[in-house]
This record gives structure tokens, sequence and C-alpha cells, in this order.
């Protein structure tokens, strides 16, 4: 029998475009043979639907507009129901065997509506409640990683109510120029700033503070930038590695999904023993955040001594057809197909 899957995309943060560019690829590659497939659209201003229309429509978000064919539905938390409450003239029950999340920052993968997910008792996939909260808070996860052991750059933690000019003298003292700036709770390079000088670090700084309360400051390291795909529950395995050579400065939200000039370099042009030593820190990391289900894992290689420096990992990775996670396990063999069938699959084997 085919198994009903409940694929969610929208949501609530900035990243709301570029979920509904990821689940274009997903929707596409899922085997219709093996799955049902229910789509569930979250507005960028929070409202759920249940969305039968054409999925052309969904990348540009005119999938909104789609009024025939979308209907107020929300994931029930009763966990007798296990499936999606429709509303309408006549409300519906849809049972929902694995629910595929398939959304980026906040309310998506900081561990909210997983936290849904666990109370409605489906399986779903991607990481755990506190998990996605500590891989979303850059802060915390590295809190986790330096209990691990995992070399990571220096940084120092900043609140929006601090008084930047202090802490401007503190980030000078203790990280130097350049440095990134960063809001701790947001991922695909959203208000991300460079600081070369005192100058530029308050104006980054005010920046950052327009999306998040903390704000995250890290030393500049200067080397190659590459990633690393994880798969798997308790057993996790680690993909090839891959580099990415940014024609920006970094590796920026149009370097990620507009800027087809980006190069993706698989494998990365590092030595052997330096790629195994990321593939071996990626499942240490996942393994110290309590993963399940997938993670893209990114470092840095410092030029001169060639140094593994961890930078992040991101819980919900970008699905696009230029996204580094699926390319990185089709490097090795594995299909995008065959990749969302074992995210599925892990997704029921999820072990509280």
């Amino acid at each position: 029998m085919k198994k009903n899957v409940c694929v969610i995309f929208g949501g609530e943060s900035p990243e709301h475009d570029i979920s509904q560019k990821s689940v274009m690829s997903i929707l596409n590659n899922l085997d219709k043979d093996r799955y049902n497939i229910y789509t569930i659209g979250i507005s960028s201003d929070g409202k759920w639907f249940l969305y039968t229309g054409d999925w052309q429509l969904i990348e540009s978000g005119a999938w909104e507009k789609d009024t025939e064919n979308i209907k107020t539905a929300f994931i029930s938390p009763d966990s007798s129901l296990r499936g999606i409450v429709v509303l309408g003239d006549k409300t519906e029950l849809i049972h929902i065997d694995v629910i595929f999340p398939v959304l980026h920052g906040e309310y998506g993968e900081d561990g909210t509506i997983q936290g849904l997910f666990e109370l409605s008792h489906i399986p779903y996939v991607g990481m755990g409640v506190l998990s996605s909260a500590n891989g979303m808070d850059k802060t915390f996860s590295k809190i986790i990683f330096h209990a691990a052991g995992i070399p990571q750059a220096a940084w120092i933690t900043i609140e929006s109510f601090d008084d930047f000019s202090l802490r401007a003298d503190e980030i000078e003292q203790k990280i130097g120029y350049p440095c990134f700036v960063k809001p701790a709770r947001l991922g695909s390079s959203v208000g991300i700033g460079k600081a070369h000088d005192r100058l530029e670090l308050m104006d980054a700084l005010e920046n950052a503070a327009k999306y998040d309360r903390r704000i995250l400051v890290e030393e500049h390291i200067d080397g190659q930038e590459v990633e690393c795909a994880v798969l798997g529950n308790f057993e996790p395995k680690a993909a090839a590695v891959g580099e990415i050579r940014p024609k920006a400065q970094y590796y920026d939200f149009d370097a990620k999904y507009n800027d087809n000039s980006t190069e993706l370099i698989i494998p990365a042009q590092i030595p052997d023993e330096t790629a195994e030593k990321i593939r071996r820190y990626s499942v240490t990391a996942f393994r110290a955040m309590d993963g399940q289900g997938l993670a893209r894992v990114d470092f840095f290689v410092r030029k001169g001594d060639g140094a593994v420096i961890l930078n992040e990992v991101n819980t919900l990775p970008g699905f696009t057809n230029i996204s580094m996670y699926p390319k990185l396990w089709n490097a090795v063999g594995m299909g995008y197909g065959e990749l969302l069938d074992n995210l599925i699959e892990l997704a029921e084997k999820r072990v509280k």
C-alpha cells in the first residue's frame, strides 16, 4: 500500500521563499508509485492550508492565490487522530504516515513545529525538538561542539539590547578584523555581515539585530569553504565532502540560491586525510547534537596550516536543484529519489 506523506512548506521565517524553492525539488522527486503526497503550505503570516493545486505555482508563491485549491487545514496535536484536519463545509480527516517538513528558519527548524509533530505521534523527517533548537541557535551549538572537542572559530555572543559601542571594544580585543556578524537563529546567510572596521561592525550589528535578539560575532577564517552531508539515526554515515567557491566575498544568500556562478566542487580539492577528518568531525557533531535524520555540516580548511574548523550544522539543509546536500549523496551513488526514500524510512525508525 502507498504511504501517505505530508510535505509542509513555506513558513513565517525570512526563509519562506527558500522553502518554496526546496519543496519543488522534493515534490518532483518523490516516488508517486510509493507515496500519496499531501501538501500543506504555511503563509508568511502563519496561516495553514491544504494545497491541492498545481505544484508549479508553489515556487513563485502563486499557490496562495489559487483559492479553488486551498482549504484551511492543520496537523492535529491529538495523537488519536494522527493526521491532517481539513476545515470547510465539512470537516475532513486525512491519515498521515510520515511528515516531511521542508521548512527553514524560525518555526520551521528550531524545534517549534517538531514539538507539534511529537504531540501528533506522526513520524517526521529530520531532527527532534532539542537537537533542532540547538542546531538553530548557533551560540548554543557552539557550546555543544566545544564540549565535543571539535575546533571552531573564536566567537562572542551579543544581545540586541547591549551597548554596541562597549561590546565593539571587546570584539576588537578578542576577535579583531575582519569578523563575521550573524543573527544567532537564522539560516541561508540571512542578516550576515562582514566587518573590516568599527563602522562596518556597528552597521552589521544593527542589521543583525533586525533579525534576532541574539547575535553571534565570529573570527574570520581564511580558508576553503567545505561541506559534508550526514544521514542516519544512531548509525549516521557521512557522504563526500564538497567545496564551495562563491564569486562574492562570502557564501551569502544570493550565492546560495540565485547566483549560478558559485562553483560547487565535488569532491573538494583537499588532501584525502583532511576529507576523512571532516567526515569524522561531521559524524561527531551530529551525534553530539543527538541528531537523527539528516544534517549538512559546514567547515573551513584554513590556509597555511590546513586546520579543519567547524563552522555550523544545518539541521534542515536546502534541497533546491543547486543545493549541496543532495549533490553530496549523489556523488557517492545515492540519487535524489533514493535519498528521499531513506529519509522517510529513517523517520519511521526514529527512536525517542
